[in-house]
């Protein structure tokens, strides 16, 4: 898991979805589950 100031490079990843958990911005990929990314 990253922790990035900016998701847009991982959101364009084939298979992400932006979820947003307890006010943080996650980037979670079950196609490659390496991308993984936190944001706040």
């Amino acid at each position: 898991m990253k922790v990035r100031n900016s998701l847009r490079s991982l959101k364009n990843q084939p298979g992400s979805q932006v979820v947003r958990r307890r006010g943080r911005l996650y980037v979670i990929n079950k196609q490659n589950p390496r991308l993984k990314a936190r944001q706040g």
